[in-house]
């Protein structure tokens, strides 16, 4: 019993005198191969890099080793670093070294994340035979993705989206004048999708969103057929979708949008095809022909998106079939007829848009039954509504009316007074309403975006405004409307730093009201259009109170007196417009400082003296000063000494 026993002590011994030997030491190649990947990075703001010291790699951190053999079986370097009380994302520059490609027993290779990465794919990558998961998305790296992916046979995730230009743009960009064509696509993969990722039977994830790509979509695609998840969006792809798509029994996610693929839809054909589908995107592309009736063979489709195509003919009644159906977006196309009854039969529908087409009304009274939505655009079509059906405004769930463009007349229906579900978006904007803008609109307590221009609106803006603490987006452009903006500048003061962002009253004959811009808390605005109105008196100083305002156009108002120097506060400012007013005296020598201005007009005015010298004013061509009698200096003529 006793020598049993040694005998047992002396064999977990040696086992643990071997695991400990293998742990700390480590494959020549996998330890040649990690240094040199080291050695590519010159900054790495997550500490983990410089803990790779010593030999006994498979202790470094983000590296894992199969306990038996000691090789190096994964690398696990993302970017996003999560803790107990936040996510961190690193960053690691330099490029990426192939000999990364040493590690022969490598299965996971996770560098995403790592906004400074550079460099190209290794074209020897192919040697990793074991590799399962490949995850280099969100770096900067560039060049084609090489065919010998291909070779990689046990892939399963292939990761390769948004290789882009990291960081901002220099703002000395703006100076290139003669620039024809800016290249920074080259911060990106390039060339086109490999033949043989064919081979690749299988992968379950691939997604190269967001890069370069070019050329077709390979046609034995369909080879994938474990494939779950496919996005190739955000390329330059062309040619048509393959056929062979409809042998990816396994499919649930398939993103082929912004794009620039043609031809007609080719899925389903039959019955069973696709069966797991559930979130397709095809916007953004250039494809012809009818929607499918097939559609109703992808039972589990749950959203789906055919905007901004070339799509013709009639919506099919069979996508009433597809029960669970949630989002549906067919807007930007050449569609018509009319809205087929069956659309009232998709019971779990939460959005619905199917605007910028030729469809023509009568609105099917069958779409009541839509108890679940919550969008609904159906702007710029044939509708001729003439007056906004009774039901819609009782949708239960319903909160964004988007309505454009339909034909609707008269006044601004009550029926949206109180309507079950508060309101968040109203667009009635490019119809034919009269009348004014009624007070109960100041009781929309939850009324984000609010589009009633290019109609016939007149009378002034009521008090009740002010009440809408939550409006971000103003919009009343081209009405007949009068009085005082007093109101406008008011709205969601109770809302620290207020909550509007957008606001457009130009083209209207509002005639006071400026000398409250910054009175009230609109810290948020980033853009402001009171052009084209009636507008006197002084701009005031308090402009200087909207730090975040980009664009503000006071054009062809009446208002005088001098230019405020506090507008050179306004750090982010891109638009100036204040053309054919009656400012007087010089231009102040602060908006020198508005480093960010790419718009600038001054002209038709009655300002007077040198214009400042230097950037950004020296880069406006003359016709940003022209009809300035007094106003000399580059780039008008020289100033008389």
């Amino acid at each position: 019993m006793g020598c049993q026993m040694l005998w047992l002590w002396l064999l977990l011994a040696l086992t643990i005198m071997a695991t400990t030997s293998i742990v700390q030491g480590c494959d020549p190649g996998d330890l040649k191969g990690l240094a040199s990947f080291r050695g590519g990075i010159h900054m790495d703001t997550s500490g983990r890099l410089v803990k790779w010291a010593g030999r006994s790699c498979c202790r470094w951190q983000g590296v894992a080793c199969n306990n038996r053999t000691g090789r190096v079986t994964e690398v696990h370097l993302p970017g996003f670093i999560a803790t107990t009380d936040f996510v961190f994302q690193s960053q690691m520059e330099g490029w990426l070294s192939p000999s990364i490609t040493l590690l022969a027993s490598l299965e996971v290779l996770d560098l995403g994340g790592l906004v400074g990465l550079s460099g190209r794919i290794p074209t020897s990558i192919g040697r990793l035979k074991n590799l399962k998961r490949l995850y280099l998305y969100g770096n900067k790296l560039r060049g084609p993705v090489p065919d010998s992916i291909g070779k990689l046979l046990k892939l399963e995730e292939l990761h390769l989206h948004e290789n882009r230009l990291s960081g901002y743009l220099p703002t000395s960009i703006g100076c290139l004048k003669n620039l024809n064509a800016l290249l920074l696509h080259s911060n990106r993969f390039t060339g086109s999708i490999p033949g043989s990722f064919s081979k690749l039977t299988n992968l379950m994830h691939l997604d190269l969103h967001s890069n370069s790509l070019i050329g077709n979509i390979p046609e034995d695609i369909g080879e994938l057929s474990v494939l779950e998840e496919f996005d190739l969006s955000e390329n330059f792809l062309t040619g048509k979708i393959p056929v062979s798509v409809n042998n990816l029994t396994s499919i649930s996610v398939m993103y082929l949008d912004s794009n620039h693929l043609e031809g007609e839809i080719p899925f389903p054909s039959n019955y069973g095809q696709m069966p797991m589908l559930g979130f397709l995107r095809l916007q953004n592309n250039q494809l012809r022909g009818k929607i499918p009736p097939n559609f109703v063979y992808l039972v589990s489709l749950q959203r789906v998106s055919l905007e901004n195509n070339k799509l013709e003919g009639a919506i099919p009644s069979s996508l009433g079939n597809l029960q669970a159906l949630t989002e549906l977006y067919l807007g930007g196309n050449k569609l018509s007829g009319v809205i087929p009854k069956s659309i009232g039969q998709l019971s779990r529908l939460i959005l619905l848009s199917i605007s910028r087409n030729s469809i023509q009304g009568p609105l099917p009274y069958e779409m009541s039954a839509l108890q679940n939505l919550q969008t609904l655009d159906l702007s710029f079509n044939s509708l001729n509504l003439s007056s906004i059906p009774r039901w819609v405004a009782e949708l239960p769930s319903l909160s964004r009316i988007l309505l454009a463009g339909c034909g609707i007349e008269g006044r601004i229906p009550d029926s949206l007074r109180s309507t079950p579900s508060p309101i968040q978006e109203l667009d009635l904007s490019a119809n034919y309403l009269t009348g004014g803008i009624p007070a109960w609109i100041g009781g929309l307590n939850q009324l984000y975006s609010l589009n009633l221009s290019r109609n016939h609106l007149s009378s002034s803006i009521p008090a009740s405004v002010s009440d809408l603490e939550v409006l971000g987006v103003f919009d009343l452009h081209s009405n007949n409307l009068t009085g005082s903006l007093e109101h406008v500048f008011n709205i969601g003061t109770s809302f620290p730093g207020g909550s509007l962002t957008y606001i457009d009253l130009s083209y209207n004959s509002f005639t006071s009201g400026v000398e409250q811009i910054g009175a009230g808390t609109l810290e948020r605005l980033e853009y402001l259009n009171l052009s084209h109105n009636l507008q006197e008196g002084q701009l005031p100083t308090s402009v200087a109170k909207l730090k975040a305002l980009k664009c503000l156009d006071l054009s062809h108002n009446k208002l005088g007196f001098g230019l405020v120097g506090d507008l050179a506060n306004l750090s982010h400012l891109e638009t100036l417009k204040l053309q054919r007013n009656r400012f007087t005296g010089k231009i102040p020598v602060e908006f020198l400082n508005l480093k960010n201005l790419k718009d600038l007009d001054l002209s038709d005015n009655l300002l007077v003296g040198e214009i400042p010298a230097g950037k950004p004013l020296s880069d406006f061509p003359q016709s940003c000063f022209t009809g300035n009698r007094g106003l000399c200096g580059k780039p008008l003529s020289p100033c008389k000494s």
